[in-house]
């Protein structure tokens, strides 16, 4: 038997909607009630439906639920006081009388366990029917049975309910869709899923998940990559929210856990729980160091992430857009994991304050740059991800740069960085000593083979034996009032000697 085209169009609205079948069903019969109570339902009628997609067709009934019959005397009796109430012209006063009773009935707030909330079973003319009026109906019905009682509506019916449940159908199911979407992520937060660039409206960037779109706002955006609609890009999800206009998701490309998720994917040793990732600190773009670990000697946590010639590091550098990656071995001693979070650079000693969980590291002054990282980098993610605060100070104690201030200013920071090194070409006296000739530019007198003649290489000789005459002291310095703000430098009359004058001479005669 062939299947009905009304089938089959509720299957593909299934598939189109990634909603279950037995939903959609529901909604039409919802839908055909609706209409029905619409325009021929009557006042204590409980309307339900049922739909065959087969045969494309419809029944209608009246659902009642038998109860005691004390519950309809109860029920009785108050609408007879309503009645006297209306007709005295008091019913204002009634109906506040009754509405002091419910909030007398009512526990109160903070009150024991014990005092719980029993819902008081009311009469209801619509869903109810007293098991006395059923029992005139038929002698089997019990309390707690339903009465389904079959109503037949006029010929009108069928174009009138079309009318009416069509927007009903519409909004039903756009509302089982959104419940589908948000139940299907709700339960995927945390986890990193490959999507595409939908399209990018201002600094919002809306990415296509398939049948809904997720948004990636401004802060879970990286500041230098650009967003082109048709990319695909792997994103984490972040959070999964239920708003009035349907489920909202975020997704985020600056999240740590994206790096985690991305070296799970190239690492067996990670998926397998044989290397652990202990800690990842990241500035998005930038930089990230992880902390790495494992349990079993013979396998090298580091080596595992790195790979064979750095390739599954460089898949995930790739994937996030050549960010730098930092990864070291975590350790349960803070002194070598502290030293470990600061390498590239090398540190002298560290010295642990327990009491404000802080640390001083002393590096040498020519690794104090590299410690530190540009604008503070380097430092302020090893106390992100130790979780010490961290303060550097230079071998001989002058320059000190704490984690506080990389984090506060990086101006500040970057200026302590790039501080040069002490000038070794300075004597002990302070004074500077003259620089010493460099042979590769002598001889500029030689001739056209290139090769120094004799005179050149005794202009050379004597050159050199007069700066080595400087450097070992040999050339009194004058005697000025401050020797430390003055540079001490030989004359050019007291430097000048005989050979000088004579290899100039040579050199500034044509070459034969």
């Amino acid at each position: 038997m062939p299947q009905s085209p009304l089938k089959q169009a509720i299957e593909e609205i299934c598939a189109e909607k990634n909603i279950p079948y037995q939903s959609v069903i529901e909604t039409i019969e919802a839908a055909l009630a609706v209409a029905y109570r619409k325009d021929f339902g009557e006042k204590n009628q409980n309307i339900v439906t049922t739909f065959d997609p087969d045969e494309g067709t419809s029944r209608v009934f009246d659902l009642k639920t038998v109860v005691d019959d004390a519950l309809y005397q109860v029920y009785l009796a108050e609408q007879k006081e309503r009645e006297q109430a209306e007709a005295e012209e008091r019913l204002d006063e009634y109906l506040e009388q009754k509405r002091a009773e419910e909030e007398a009935k009512r526990p109160v707030a903070g009150a024991s366990a014990e005092a719980e909330e029993v819902k008081e079973e009311r009469f209801d003319p619509r869903r109810h029917i007293a098991l006395s009026e059923a029992k005139k109906q038929d002698s089997k019905y019990e309390l707690g049975d339903e009465i389904k009682t079959e109503l037949f509506p006029p010929a009108a019916y069928g174009r009138m309910a079309a009318q009416t449940a069509k927007q009903v159908i519409i909004q039903r199911i756009r509302e089982a869709e959104r419940d589908t979407v948000y139940k299907e992520f709700k339960g995927r937060e945390g986890e990193m899923i490959t999507a595409m660039v939908q399209r990018v409206e201002g600094r919002m960037v809306l990415i296509d998940l398939g049948h809904t779109t997720a948004i990636m706002p401004p802060p879970e955006q990286v500041e230098r990559e650009h967003y082109r609609p048709g990319d695909r890009i792997k994103v984490y999800i972040v959070a999964v929210n239920m708003t009035p206009k349907g489920p909202e998701i975020v997704v985020s490309r600056t999240h740590p856990e994206i790096v985690r998720k991305l070296f799970t994917l190239e690492v067996p040793e990670l998926q397998s729980e044989a290397v652990q990732i202990k800690g990842i600190a990241r500035e998005a773009g930038l930089r990230t160091k992880i902390a790495v670990w494992s349990d079993q000697k013979n396998i090298d946590p580091v080596g595992s992430l790195v790979g064979q010639r750095g390739t599954r590091v460089q898949t995930v550098i790739s994937e996030l857009g050549g960010e730098k990656i930092d990864i070291i071995e975590w350790s349960n001693d803070p002194v070598k994991f502290i030293t470990n979070a600061l390498s590239p650079a090398k540190i002298i000693s560290i010295k642990l304050r327990e009491e404000d969980h802080s640390c001083v590291a002393e590096v040498k002054d020519d690794q104090l740059s590299l410690a530190i990282g540009k604008s503070g980098q380097n430092v302020r993610l090893a106390a992100k991800l130790t979780g010490w605060k961290i303060d550097l100070v230079g071998e001989n104690g002058p320059t000190k740069v704490s984690t506080n201030a990389a984090e506060s200013s990086d101006g500040a920071t970057e200026k302590a960085a790039d501080q040069p090194p002490p000038n070794p070409s300075l004597s002990k006296e302070g004074s500077e000593s003259p620089p010493t000739p460099s042979l590769g530019t002598l001889g500029t007198g030689s001739s056209e083979g290139g090769a120094p003649t004799i005179a050149d290489q005794g202009a050379e000789k004597a050159i050199v034996e007069e700066a080595t005459a400087v450097d070992t002291g040999a050339v009194e310095p004058s005697t000025q009032p401050d020797p430390v703000d003055q540079t001490v430098s030989p004359s050019p009359e007291e430097t000048m000697t005989k050979a000088d004058e004579e290899s100039a001479a040579i050199a500034s005669s044509p070459t034969e």
